[in-house]
């Protein structure tokens, strides 16, 4: 015998668990994306040749919550003060190359670190610019742009607070024929490299 009141009541399950489970992948999508990593795209030539205009990438946001950043990381940052006052309000990427402490110099078309010249195969063109030497003050890092001729970053405006870092860019997920990991340190010319 058809039972009306049965139908009903599956009916209404139906809904009842198609809303949980919506708003559990909601709640899940939400935790993901602000606490563990979310995908961003590159709306600059500031990184190329390393990230082209329109590559998408995963930023991993918990990392730094185990680990301090190392120079050569990519990491996505929020505009800091200066930027802010300058009117930006989206967030920034660009490579670590000073960590608190060391004193960055860019002089002779070379970048270096306590001294110690770095090796970077990554940039579009030596650095045509003199810069430094500056040292780094504590929980704040100095970034560059590995097109370094033409970026926006610390040589300008300064030094990114550890607390406006989001996180490290570590794999482009598109295009397809450029997908992998991202190349994390350079290579520092000298026995005796600064920490890392």
């Amino acid at each position: 015998m058809f039972d009306k009141n049965n139908r009903q009541h599956n009916t209404d399950n139906w809904w009842v668990e198609g809303l949980k489970t919506i708003v559990i992948s909601l709640l899940l999508a939400f935790g993901i994306r602000t606490f563990v990593a979310e995908a961003r795209y590159i709306p600059s030539g500031s990184m190329e040749p390393t990230l082209q205009i329109n590559d998408r990438l995963i930023i991993d946001k918990i990392s730094y919550d185990f680990e301090n950043p190392h120079i050569g990381d990519i990491v996505v940052f929020n505009p800091t003060t200066t930027l802010r006052n300058e009117g930006f309000h989206d967030a920034f990427i660009k490579r670590i190359i000073g960590l608190p402490g060391d004193t960055v110099e860019v002089k002779g078309g070379q970048v270096y670190v306590d001294g110690c010249p770095l090796k970077e195969p990554y940039i579009a063109a030596k650095p045509d610019y003199r810069f430094g030497p500056v040292t780094v003050p504590p929980d704040s890092y100095l970034v560059l742009g590995d097109n370094r001729n033409n970026s926006y970053d610390s040589h300008y405006w300064g030094f990114v607070p550890r607390h406006d870092i989001i996180g490290r860019a570590i794999i482009r997920f598109w295009p397809l024929n450029r997908v992998g990991e991202l190349n994390r340190h350079p290579v520092f010319m000298c026995s005796h490299p600064p920490k890392q």
